[in-house]
């Protein structure tokens, strides 16, 4: 049999010094152990390197303020290990999840990447931050085994490979965004076969609320998804960008049409149009039943009738932000950048 693959931990981390210590605690408490672990500073300025020092992990240091894919990049190219295990700063790993990514890459040599999800007991308690982490666990769970996307969250790649096709695209991508996705989609573009291993998970930490969650599903989401949707067509089409979001969004963007045709003083009939918006909007739970199904057997049916609203508002804004996207790129003759990284300039 062959030997297990040596796995380096990659945290990047930026004033992250209320989640920090647990995700490393969970790092070190592994079993079977990572083989390294390398904490990467992005400019932070609370006691993160403390917390660092305290749970004795390497930490290396950006010089300016770039981003979690360029602080990726820069402890995947200071690895000793075959694997590199990317995890947030915010997320709490499993004790067996090294050897559930070594078993992935053991069994599959062909295999270059694997990742997995959140699980369903987030550690914010309050209801949107339970809302968001659960959305991300159901639809991690629901997709396709064989992906061509990557979440750096939690997942793993050979450092072969990742330096290979030049890491992460640090320069298109200096904020938090959608650089583990764009990624992903150039492993897939390169023959690299990426997995989606439902049973790798980790706890989330993260407190969400809902406006600076609009803002971050917006500005850091949707906005870069759009692009790159624009960009590459349907080879984006994986996980939440599916047949069903795509209709759920267009019907949502037409309910919400119809209502403001209905305040007009000389639109159509009112109830005409409340009807066919409220028609819509059914239309629109339809589609999702699934997902508020599986909302209901985790945490009641009040919860799940809680979710509608804001998962529907998810739909509106995300349509809304492609529709704005595909604006500027065709009206405005604008053209989404193409250029991708290679070998290991980088990193």
């Amino acid at each position: 049999m062959n030997d297990p693959p040596r796995i380096t931990v990659i945290v990047p981390f930026c004033n992250a010094a209320s989640t920090l210590g647990a995700c490393l605690e969970a790092i070190r408490s592994a079993s079977p152990p990572f083989d390294e672990v390398i904490a990467v500073d992005d400019g932070s300025v609370d006691n993160c390197v403390e917390i660092c020092a305290h749970k004795q992990v390497r930490v290396l240091r950006m010089e300016t303020r770039s981003g979690p894919a360029a602080a990726r990049n820069r402890g995947a190219w200071a690895a000793d290990g075959d694997l590199l295990c990317f995890l947030d700063a915010d997320v709490v790993t499993e004790p067996d999840n090294a050897e559930k990514i070594a078993r992935c890459f053991q069994a599959d040599s062909e295999l270059a990447a694997v990742f997995g999800s959140y699980d369903t007991s987030p550690g914010d308690p309050r209801f949107v931050s339970q809302y968001r982490n659960l959305l991300h666990h159901v639809v991690h769970q629901h997709a396709n085994v064989e992906a061509r996307t990557f979440w750096a969250g939690c997942g793993a790649v050979r450092r072969d490979v990742f330096l290979e096709i030049g890491g992460f695209d640090a320069q298109r991508y200096p904020e938090p965004s959608v650089e583990d996705i764009e990624f992903g989609l150039r492993l897939h573009r390169r023959g690299h076969r990426i997995r989606l291993e439902k049973s790798l998970q980790v706890k989330h930490l993260k407190s969400w609320r809902l406006f600076p969650m609009l803002r971050t599903d917006i500005r850091c989401r949707a906005w870069p998804w759009s692009l790159l949707i624009l960009e590459r067509g349907d080879e984006v089409s994986d996980l939440n960008v599916d047949q069903a979001g795509r209709w759920s969004g267009a019907l949502v963007c037409l309910a919400v049409a119809l209502i403001f045709l209905s305040l007009l003083p000389h639109g159509p009939p009112p109830a005409l149009t409340v009807f066919g918006a409220l028609a819509a909007l059914v239309c629109a739970v339809g589609l999702n039943l699934k997902i508020y199904r599986f909302f209901a057997r985790e945490r009641g049916l009040v919860f799940a009738a809680g979710v509608i609203p804001l998962h529907l508002l998810y739909f509106l804004t995300g349509s809304l932000t492609f529709g704005t996207a595909w604006m500027w790129v065709r009206l405005l003759r604008r053209r989404p950048p193409r250029e991708e990284p290679s070998g290991t300039s980088a990193c």
